[in-house]
């Protein structure tokens, strides 16, 4: 919780719109009202708006304050039909597919992000990582001058003494199974300017591998060297104040005493805050194990590197999980210079 109650402040300060294309399910009714209880901005549920309410009622969850759009019978709906006919037109799309796609909440819910009718997306609460990740990656396609879509969990541990204290990201956990190189510079930078966003730190970025420094000799640990002398050249040729070692052993990353006697002078090493894996094997595993192991608190997947702001959830979170998921997209949306003058007075009723 120190996470998400030490950015609180800013949300409520600068309240966004986030859009739930799940909105029948009631971990997102749940999440929902937390979300407006603590004027973090404007939820707006999708979906059957009696169906809605019957289960808000049903959960004794009121939904003051709280939008519901029956998106099928919208203003908008054939407007994002023949958007999205435009946008996919090359890749063979018919406005008799694109209407039919957009009948899936998740197809309108990333047009509404990209047409600003919301500052972001929360969605997979219920459904998997493919049907959620598709339609983003169709519509909001990447950002300008990113060549690479990723994700990040925000993980929360009880010890304060790893990371930036107790909070730490991992990357990618969640997108491309085998990076390369140049992709995992990418991921490597796309995560460092989301610890700044969000946490307001001076990035110490480890690239993991099974090695340290050149203590094996394979691909796999090449591949990791290469990218991180990619990562300290984006990050320069963008102005990113961050600090990148690699490739190192999670030990090496984590605990300083090892750190001391391997690297004794690296910036990174024993301190690390933010940890990037060498394929999406290697970090979903970690992020589970932090989770139900060492029982953290897990925030996301956040995507990175889309032209819109936006996260997957697992279908094992919590209506709280949500929630803290819902904040750091807000969060992202205030430091995105396109969501403009987007906010919302957060103590309207709608929008």
């Amino acid at each position: 919780m120190r996470l998400i109650g030490g950015i609180f402040e800013k949300l409520q300060r600068r309240p966004k719109r986030i859009v739930f294309p799940e909105g029948d399910e009631p971990r997102i009714i749940q999440a929902a009202r937390q979300f407006r209880s603590l004027q973090l901005g404007a939820p707006l549920l999708l979906g059957d708006r009696t169906r809605i309410k019957d289960i808000a009622e049903r959960l004794n969850v009121p939904l003051n304050g709280i939008r519901i759009l029956n998106y099928l019978e919208s203003e908008e709906f054939d407007r994002f039909v023949e958007e999205f006919t435009e946008i996919r037109k090359e890749k063979g799309m018919t406005r008799d597919k694109a209407a039919e796609l957009m009948k899936n909440p998740n197809y309108y819910g990333a047009m509404m992000v990209a047409d600003h009718y919301a500052d972001g997306m929360v969605s997979g609460a219920k459904e998997t990582s493919g049907s959620v990740l598709r339609p983003m990656f169709q519509i909001l396609k990447t950002a300008p001058h990113i060549n690479t879509a990723s994700s990040c969990m925000v993980m929360e541990l009880e010890d304060t003494k790893f990371g930036e204290n107790g909070i730490l990201l991992l990357a990618d956990c969640g997108v491309i199974p085998e990076p390369t190189p140049t992709q995992l510079a990418d991921i490597a930078v796309s995560t460092a300017q989301l610890a700044v966003r969000i946490l307001n730190i001076r990035p110490r970025v480890a690239l993991l591998s099974f090695s340290t420094r050149g203590s094996a000799d394979h691909p796999a640990v090449t591949k990791v060297q290469l990218a991180t002398q990619m990562a300290w050249e984006k990050a320069k040729k963008i102005g990113l104040d961050a600090d990148f070692d690699g490739e190192l052993q999670l030990d090496a990353a984590l605990t300083q005493e090892i750190a001391s006697r391997k690297l004794p002078h690296s910036r990174v090493a024993g301190k690390a805050n933010v940890l990037i894996f060498p394929d999406l094997n290697s970090g979903n595993i970690a992020y589970k194990m932090l989770q139900h192991v060492a029982k953290a608190n897990a925030y996301g997947q956040i995507l990175l590197g889309l032209g819109g702001n936006a996260a997957d959830v697992s279908r094992g979170s919590n209506a709280h999980d949500i929630m803290g998921v819902a904040t750091v997209v807000g969060i992202q949306s205030i430091a995105d210079r396109a969501a403009g003058d987007n906010e919302v007075d957060p103590g309207s009723e709608d929008f």
